[in-house]
C-alpha cells in the first residue's frame, strides 16, 4: 500500500485472494471518500453483471475482429489462472464496487476504455511479438529455461513484479507499451485530477500492483510541475 497527500494506492493481483481480503480490509476501515478503480464502465458493469452474456455481432462490429479475439483469449486466460485458485477473476475489483455501493461511497473508474486499448494493441503487435507468444504458449512450457515463480493466491513481491515487468519490455514491446506504459499515463493523469478537484477527500485507489510504482511517481511528478 502507498500514500501520497490524499490519495492511498492499494496494488493487487486480479487473481489473488489476499487482495480481495486486503481490499476488504482497508475500505472497511477506512471508509474512504472516494474508490478509484482499475476499471472503466464498459468492464465495472460486465464484473457485476449476474449473467454473462452471450456473444453478439455487435461486439465484433464494434472492436473488430482481432481486437475481439485477443479480448477473448485474455479473458479465457484470466479465467484459466482464476479457476486455479477457486477465485472469480477480478474478484478484488468486484469486492471494492460492492463495499462502495454498501458505504454509499462515491466510485470513480480510471482506465482507459477498454475497445481503446484493445484496438491499439492488434494494431501495434509484431509477427515477431506474435510468433514468440505462440512459442511461449505452447513450446516454451516443455523447455528447460528460466522461470520466474511465485504464489498465485498472492499478490507478487516487487522483486517479482519487476522480473515480469522487465520481460515483458524485452519481448513484448508493443504489449507493454500499450497494456503497461500508455495506462500508467492514462491511471495517474485521472488520479490526479481527481485529487486536485477533492483535496480534502480521501481516495483509495485499487489498481493492479505492476503499475502503482509507476503511476505513483507520475503523479508526485505532476505536483511538482
Amino acid at each position: 500500500m502507498l500514500r501520497y497527500k490524499n490519495l492511498i494506492i492499494v496494488g493487487t493481483s486480479h487473481i489473488a485472494q489476499e487482495s480481495v481480503n486486503f481490499v476488504k480490509d482497508v475500505i472497511t476501515t477506512l471508509k474512504p471518500d472516494i474508490i478509484a478503480i482499475e476499471l472503466d464502465q464498459l468492464r465495472a458493469k460486465a464484473l457485476l453483471s449476474k449473467h454473462k452474456r452471450s456473444l453478439k455481432l455487435k461486439d465484433i462490429k464494434e472492436l473488430g475482429v482481432k481486437p475481439y479475439i485477443a479480448n477473448l483469449i485474455g479473458a479465457r486466460l484470466e479465467k484459466y489462472l482464476a479457476k486455479k485458485v477457486n477465485l472469480e477473476p477480478g474478484a478484488e475489483m468486484k469486492i471494492a464496487l460492492q463495499l462502495a455501493k454498501q458505504y454509499k461511497i462515491r466510485v470513480a473508474f480510471i482506465d482507459q476504455d477498454v475497445k481503446i486499448t484493445l484496438k491499439r494493441l492488434t494494431s501495434r503487435i509484431t509477427f515477431r511479438e506474435k510468433l514468440r507468444l505462440l512459442k511461449d504458449l505452447t513450446i516454451s512450457p516443455f523447455l528447460k529455461r528460466e522461470k520466474i515463480e511465485f504464489d498465485l493466491t498472492k499478490v507478487p513481491s516487487e522483486k517479482t513484479i519487476n522480473k515480469l515487468i522487465t520481460k515483458l519490455k524485452k519481448d513484448y514491446p508493443s504489449i507493454y507499451l500499450t497494456l503497461i506504459e500508455e495506462r500508467n499515463k492514462v491511471l495517474s493523469k485521472n488520479l490526479y485530477n481527481i485529487m486536485t478537484q477533492y483535496p480534502d477527500k480521501l481516495i483509495v485507489a485499487v489498481i493492479g500492483a505492476g503499475h502503482k510504482n509507476e503511476v505513483l511517481g507520475d503523479i508526485k511528478s505532476k505536483f511538482k510541475q
